[in-house]
């Protein structure tokens, strides 16, 4: 089951790229979005990478919190659900 890590601190001129090459280092990556702003487009300095295994999330974790990318010192761990919103009706 895939597991979604949370990737925070981003340098605005870190692309899904750079994530993608550094994390499939410690297994497959299904996927990476890098958050952005819908008037500019401009990153918002987070991304969501989201791994094969529980395992291999933990190893990602483990190898990537607190290194430097293009820059800044990220921060990596594991992605929590959006908690809901109360309707405003």
């Amino acid at each position: 089951m895939a597991k979604k890590l949370y990737v925070g601190n981003l340098s605005y001129n870190t692309y899904e790229d750079n994530l993608r090459n550094l994390f499939a280092q410690h297994g497959t990556v299904e996927s990476v979005k890098i958050i952005t702003d819908r008037d500019t487009g401009n990153s918002k300095g987070f991304a969501f990478v989201e791994m094969s295994t529980d395992q291999e999330a933990q190893a990602a974790i483990s190898a990537t919190n607190g290194v430097e990318l293009d820059g800044r010192a990220i921060k990596v761990n594991e992605a929590m659900d959006k908690p809901r919103r109360e309707s405003r009706w």
